[in-house]
């Protein structure tokens, strides 16, 4: 069967995950780019006897090298890889999507055209002529609804006839006047000879040299060499002479062909108001907006636990019947012992959250979907920029909530390195999801009817931690002024139930995976040390594990935590998932089949104790894949040693208040 790959390209917000899913189903897999920790998603399809491999390009505007995400794109279509490149466009805003198509078109690559979300051109009164506007950018273009899975097969077809045409369409190419024309001509003389470069098309070679594009030019210097790379710098000198901005030239210019284009291909269209921006008014608003992001957040918190309750006893009743089946059929002591005390009371205390975790994704997924998050992001950017926090960080924030890993990745988008650097020191406050079971366990416990409000609070804790530690970062560690943040709002949508659904398996299966993994060797070392050197039955007080637990135990005595508790917070540097698993080993009575975690904890601990731990997870280093993430993305070991020691202390210092004040408040309470 013959193979052909296809990427994806297009800003954000034009619904390329969604045709990405329409085209591939379930059938993708996600990993990273070769040499970043920026996320690649591969899928694939079957039509007409060929395999198509359909890889997403992450969502970028235009195709310089400002950021990562234009990098990777622009690389990954200079390589040749893929035979057609498919450019998702919303057919709402052509003006700015066909930026990126121009581009594309300069580069030589083999296009098609994807004229997304037609329904809401529709429904906006936008009469798009498809034929001309083909006719005009000499490219297949095709009308889709991705989220309805309209077009889909047209799409298909179009990408199989541009994949088996002979010869190539001839793209239509951006006229930059008469003096600028001559010196691109002039830059192409001095390409022509160099087999090196007969990949790439010269003329975007040349034209990107003139714009000053350095990975560009650093190709063009080790392809041609030094003498021609000599006169190609001539050649900018003098097109400085003929301009001011070369860039802000060169942008002008193709964005007045974009009009000439949407003027002839477009009619219609009306201006009153939608209810998007009637929506706005609410959402965007600087107090009303504020205060709906908040009870939002409640409301999710409140769905999650509510929702899940049910679900969480079920799989509660099932993993107690399963560890006493393994204790009274498994005759051997220690394979018993490692079953029912490690593996099932372990991974189980960890699995039976899983109904929560799905229900917090499912519910995220749906503000997103809708558009809303994006307000979100505007919304918390106006408070957190007057307090020095960079206004690209809040989209890596929120990428936190889900896991700090992709979060810290996410700063990649923002230019400004010491904005970058102070959203990477505190995206690990930001509540991942891997926290999440260790605030259901405790809130459930502890705070019987109020547990959406507590798991909430530790959100807000977070937030609040990351606002002060910005102001303490901006004073005395890495000084500057936050840039702004330049955010395009999306139009409000009903979330379409396929995406919200593959997004929620994706997010939750990678949490049931890593409990699958990670989790399960986790809890097994914990039985393990938790076991000998006595042995099954043995007292869990004379083992290896309370002899670790005990050594570090007098740092915690202050917030009143026995040793327990303490080990727990040590495997949680391998991962917060670990927390629970441990608890759920080390509170396993033996022999006392009736008793549970709940009980053995609600004995042990007041509500205090609880919430000051609960603080203390929130905050201390999050786990050893974001520290490896974050050496990567900074490069240094430095700042990777400074994130583990401040995050360390702050929670340290953060669980000590909490039980001070509340201390202190009970005495003068009673």
């Amino acid at each position: 069967m013959k193979k052909c790959v296809v990427a994806l390209a297009g800003n954000p917000n034009v619904g390329k995950t969604a045709l990405f899913n329409a085209l591939t189903g379930a059938r993708h897999h996600v990993g990273n780019w070769p040499g970043v920790t920026v996320e690649k998603r591969v899928g694939w399809f079957r039509y007409r006897g060929v395999k198509y491999e359909v890889v997403d390009l992450p969502g970028t505007y235009s195709l310089g090298s400002y950021s990562l995400d234009e990098r990777i794109a622009r690389d990954y279509i200079l390589s040749g890889e893929a035979a057609v490149v498919v450019d998702v466009v919303d057919s709402t805003n052509l003006h700015r999507n066909l930026y990126l198509t121009l581009q594309l078109l300069e580069m030589g690559a083999n296009v098609v055209v994807a004229l997304n979300m037609m329904d809401e051109a529709e429904q906006k009164g936008l009469k798009i002529d498809i034929k001309r506007l083909s006719s005009l950018l000499r490219v297949p273009v095709v009308p889709t609804v991705a989220v309805e899975g309209r077009g889909i097969e047209d799409l298909k077809c179009a990408i199989y006839e541009e994949m088996t045409q002979h010869p190539r369409h001839h793209h239509m190419t951006v006229g930059y006047g008469r003096a600028v024309e001559v010196m691109i001509a002039r830059v192409v003389d001095v390409l022509r000879s160099h087999p090196q470069l007969e990949k790439y098309s010269l003329r975007w070679l040349a034209v990107r040299a003139l714009e000053g594009d350095r990975d560009i030019l650093k190709i063009i210097e080790d392809a041609v060499g030094e003498e021609s790379a000599k006169k190609i710098k001539d050649i900018q000198k003098d097109l400085r002479n003929v301009l001011d901005d070369p860039v802000i030239f060169f942008a002008d210019k193709r964005y007045e062909l974009i009009e000439d284009i949407v003027g002839e291909s477009i009619t219609g269209g009306r201006e009153e108001w939608s209810y998007t921006d009637l929506l706005d008014r609410v959402t965007s608003h600087p107090i009303f907006g504020l205060l709906m992001f908040f009870a939002l957040m409640w409301a999710v918190f409140e769905f999650t636990f509510r929702v899940a309750e049910p679900f969480v006893d079920a799989i509660d009743f099932l993993f107690s019947q399963l560890a006493s089946f393994a204790t009274r059929n498994i005759s051997n002591a220690a394979l018993s012992s490692l079953i029912s005390d490690g593996i099932i009371n372990g991974v189980g205390s960890v699995l039976i959250f899983t109904p929560n975790i799905f229900l917090i994704f499912l519910a995220l997924s749906l503000l997103e979907d809708s558009g809303y998050m994006a307000r979100a992001a505007f919304v918390m950017d106006r408070a957190m920029y007057r307090i020095g926090l960079p206004g690209k960080a809040f989209i890596p924030m929120l990428v936190g909530f889900g896991c700090n890993v992709p979060a810290i990745m996410a700063t990649r988008t923002i230019e400004d390195e010491k904005d970058r650097l102070v959203t990477i020191l505190i995206a690990p406050l930001m509540s991942c999801s891997a926290r999440l079971p260790v605030y259901i366990l405790f809130a459930g416990i502890f705070f019987a009817g109020r547990e959406g409000s507590v798991i909430l609070s530790m959100y807000l804790l977070g937030i609040l931690l990351a606002v002060v530690t910005t102001l303490f970062l901006r004073r005395f560690v890495v000084k500057g002024k936050p840039s702004p943040l330049i955010l395009e709002m999306p139009p409000y949508r009903l979330p379409s139930l396929k995406a919200v659904l593959l997004n929620t398996w994706e997010r939750g299966s990678a949490f049931v995976k890593r409990a699958g993994t990670i989790i399960f060797a986790g809890v097994v070392v914990v039985w393990f040390l938790s076991t000998y050197p006595g042995g099954p039955g043995s007292d869990i007080n004379h083992t290896y594990l309370a002899y670790i637990g005990r050594v570090a135990e007098p740092l915690f005595r202050p917030m009143g935590w026995d040793w327990r508790l303490v080990v727990a917070l040590l495997l949680g540097f391998l991962a917060k998932e670990i927390v629970v698993g441990a608890l759920g080993t080390l509170y396993s009575p033996s022999g006392g089949e009736e008793a549970t975690l709940r009980s053995s904890l609600q004995s042990t601990f007041t509500p205090l104790q609880a919430y000051s731990f609960m603080a203390f997870v929130l905050i201390y280093v999050p786990c050893l894949a974001t520290l490896a993430t974050i050496r990567a993305e900074t490069r240094s070991w430095k700042w990777t040693a400074f994130a583990t020691v401040y995050l360390v202390a702050l929670a340290y210092a953060v669980a000590l208040l909490i039980t001070a004040v509340g201390s202190l408040l009970g005495r003068w309470m009673t």
